[in-house]
């Protein structure tokens, strides 16, 4: 790309090359985190806003040359780099890690005319023909090397053998496994080897091309025919190593407010006031805990955002008052498209201030989408993000508490908006190529920031389309998903798969969006849904109802009994969001996360794990009342029955209707509430600890549930630890907020009341 090397200079950590036909950095920002940088140093990162490495510290403990190219050695790792800015990674001991592949890239000349017209006249998708890039990065496949991560992609976990396209994509079609691009472009991907663990984060909002060995089985390569090559290369020993170090550098996902952990009602749409409150009103009466109901497009006055009709919704601050009497939370559509009509202010102020992105000529850039001619606000612009921040005041005034960034890829029904659409670069001048995949991230951005200011909770703001670092702002769901079986069995490894991309907190419509859902299907989709982060039941218009009763009583009860379960965990997801905060570990993983070592769970696809104590095996096929279950190596505990079953092994296990198969790790503490039916509803004095025989502990926290006071101290934080011999201790560690006054330990059958100390200790014998 860049021909031979021609010489090299050290500026602390920065080694700058030169070659032939242009510059190069390397830049060690941690002894295993290298950046690998060529281009225009002046366009701004999306997704990285600090990179937290050891400021002032020297990280290179040597920069030579040798043959091949120059050595750029940590501590811990050590680059070589070469002509053509080649990039082959060491671990300190000589052994490599990542190297580059040296030949050329397998180029078909592709079908003949004849042979093309054959197959476009029975209607056969034909796939673009191979090209090189402006810029490629071709990687060796050296082993046995499995890739996971890339964001929201369908298919399978590992991604292997596919290749994938990096641009926000809005297709409602029904997906399937051979789709190479959805809303999201997270250009990250974490590879586990039998010579260690890497991920690679190619930092480009350019579309980019990721080939994991599809092209050839000798190399795998990403690349994209604009911008910057800018990729953030990470090793480690394990693959959670190499999530905290990612999230490091993109962000984490803040802890969010406790009733978003909740449970979520939705529908395209609930039309009027009448019907929001039947919908509560239902929940309440057949004992169905639920803390939020959304609002889709038809809230608005003929769908211009920040708008309510007058007629479906006479009085949204009365309405949103006495909902919330109940325990119910509204969460609002809001699209980035602003209709264009004379009078409507947000139109009027947007046009006069010019903040709407423009086509190459100067004039307001128009196309269609729900409210007919729109106009896009230019998110790349701070002053417009300002301006789009200020307006979620006009939902809060009004009760609102949470909202839906929607058609933000930005989706449009004329055709996608053109290349050279002018957009704004945090004051550089850019087009839609280079700004559409960060469209979505900068919107959420401004929502957050709004919500923040208006609100003073932690924002409850949710996407469909994003970029690398978006869940510092926004929860996720996966978009326009079907009721079809094939998408609840996909739902695993996407949402585990996007977790491992650093977006914890993603879920997938419940019972799916298009299409209609069956009685089996809502059934076992809520089963796995309900330990999803985002935990949402959303269909759209013309699709069979869903909601719970919807099927009638024995679906409900079965249905009932899968949200009154979440909601009891509640206090474990939320330790699991603040360890999430502290160290970038999702919520959500896959069963390779922790036990990479066992090659039976490089491929898993329909198994994953709740933090590191609950293991979840839905069944996702229709007529299935048994199914094969692999327990990683130790001990587990049926949650259901209590029964001790030895891992590393398969077992059968029978799951009827209205059971998901479900275990939970020897030596595990699990912490849980009652059933409440919102989650304030009861004021809870006493924590539940589920304790299952072994050795283990865990680290308990609680705050107020919604605001940034933990930050500031404002929270306990417990340690509560079981010993083989069945000791159990707890510990008050952080007593920054009001303790619980009592335990609850329930094991073997057995039930132990502690009241704990002024000091907060205690200890019980369990067995």
């Amino acid at each position: 790309m860049l021909g031979k090397l021609l010489d090299f200079k050290q500026e602390g950590n920065r080694v700058s090359f030169r070659f032939e036909k242009g510059e190069g950095s390397l830049t060690p920002l941690k002894e295993t985190v290298f950046r690998v940088f060529s281009g225009d140093s002046t366009i701004p990162s999306k997704a990285v806003e600090k990179t937290e490495h050891e400021a002032g510290k020297a990280l290179c403990t040597e920069v030579c040359r040798e043959e091949g190219g120059v050595r750029v050695s940590t501590r811990c790792m050590s680059a070589l780099v070469g002509d053509d800015f080649s990039v082959d990674f060491y671990w300190a001991d000589g052994s490599p890690l990542c190297r580059e592949y040296r030949g050329e890239r397998t180029l078909s000349k592709g079908l003949g005319e004849e042979e093309r017209e054959l197959m476009a006249g029975e209607g056969h998708f034909l796939a673009e023909e191979k090209k090189r890039h402006k810029i490629e990065v071709l990687k060796a496949i050296e082993g046995d090397e499995c890739f996971y991560g890339l964001g929201d992609k369908t298919g399978f976990l590992n991604k292997r053998h596919y290749a994938y396209d990096m641009w926000n994509t809005d297709n409602p079609d029904p997906q399937v496994d051979s789709f190479r691009a959805l809303y999201k472009s997270i250009p990250f991907f974490m590879a586990r080897t039998d010579r260690g663990d890497y991920g690679i984060f190619f930092d480009t909002t350019y579309k980019s091309v990721f080939d994991m060995g599809k092209e050839s089985r000798d190399y795998y390569y990403f690349a994209a025919d604009e911008g910057n090559l800018d990729y953030y290369f990470i090793g480690g020993d394990t693959l959670p190593e190499i999530l905290t170090e990612y999230t490091a550098l993109t962000g984490r996902a803040p802890l969010p407010q406790l009733w978003t952990l909740g449970y979520h009602q939705s529908r395209w749409s609930y039309k009027t006031e009448e019907e929001v409150q039947y919908i509560g009103n239902m929940l309440r009466k057949l004992r169905v805990p639920c803390d939020s109901i959304h609002l889709d497009i038809d809230y608005m006055e003929r769908y211009k955002v920040f708008t309510w009709d007058k007629e479906r919704f006479p009085d949204p601050k009365r309405l949103l008052s006495h909902l919330g009497e109940e325990g119910f939370k509204i969460v609002t559509i809001i699209d980035p498209g602003v209709k264009v009509e004379e009078g409507y202010p947000l139109y009027e102020e947007g046009m006069k201030k010019g903040y709407f992105v423009t086509a190459p000529s100067g004039e307001t850039y128009v196309n269609a989408v729900w409210p007919g001619d729109s106009v896009f606000p230019d998110f790349g612009n701070p002053q417009v993000r300002a301006w789009w921040a200020r307006q979620q005041k006009l939902l809060t005034s009004a009760g609102v508490r949470g909202v839906w960034n929607d058609m933000n890829e930005p989706a449009t029904f004329r055709g996608e908006i053109p290349g050279d659409i002018v957009f704004s670069d945090e004051g550089q001048k850019a087009d839609h190529t280079r700004m559409h995949n960060a469209y979505g991230h900068l919107m959420a951005k401004a929502t957050y920031e709004g919500l923040k200011e208006a609100d003073g909770r932690r924002p409850f703001v949710i996407t469909r389309a994003c970029y690398a670092g978006t869940q510092k702002y926004s929860t996720a769901w996966t978009g326009d998903n079907h009721s079809i079986w094939a998408h609840l069995q996909m739902a695993v490894p996407q949402l585990c798969n996007l977790s491992l991309s650093g977006m914890p907190f993603v879920g997938t419509d419940i019972a799916g969006f298009g299409s209609d859902a069956t009685p089996e299907l809502l059934l076992r989709w809520v089963e796995t849904g309900c330990f999803s982060p985002l935990f949402r039941n959303h269909c759209c218009l013309s699709a069979v109802r869903q909601e719970p009763w919807a099927f009638g009583k024995d679906v409900l009860d079965i249905y009932r009994s899968y949200v009154e379960l979440r909601y009891t965990l509640i206090p474990y997801y939320y330790d699991l969001f603040r360890e999430e905060e502290q160290t970038g570990r999702p919520i959500l993983r896959p069963l390779v996360f922790h036990y990479e070592k066992d090659p039976e769970t490089w491929e898993t696809n329909d198994q994953f794990l709740i933090g590191d104590r609950l293991l979840a095996a839905p069944v996702l096929q229709q007529g299935v009342r048994r199914r094969v279950v692999y327990l990683p190596e130790g001990t587990w505990y049926d949650f259901w029955k209590g029964e001790a079953i030895e891992g590393k092994r398969a077992i059968l296990q029978e799951a009827p209707l209205d059971t998901c198969p479900l275990y939970v790790k020897a030596g595990s503490i699990l912490p849980r509430w009652p059933v409440q039916q919102y989650v304030g509803e009861k004021e809870i004095r006493e924590l539940i600890l589920d304790i299952y025989p072994g050795e283990g502990s865990c680290l308990h926290y609680r705050d107020d549930g919604e605001s940034f006071g933990y930050r500031e101290g404002a929270y306990a934080e417990y340690r509560f630890e079981v010993e083989s011999s069945g000791r159990f201790t707890a510990e008050l560690l952080h007593a920054g907020y009001t303790p619980y006054e009592s335990l609850l330990l329930r094991c073997r059958g057995k039930e132990i009341r502690l009241s704990l100390s002024g000091e907060g200790k205690a200890e019980a014998k369990l067995w």
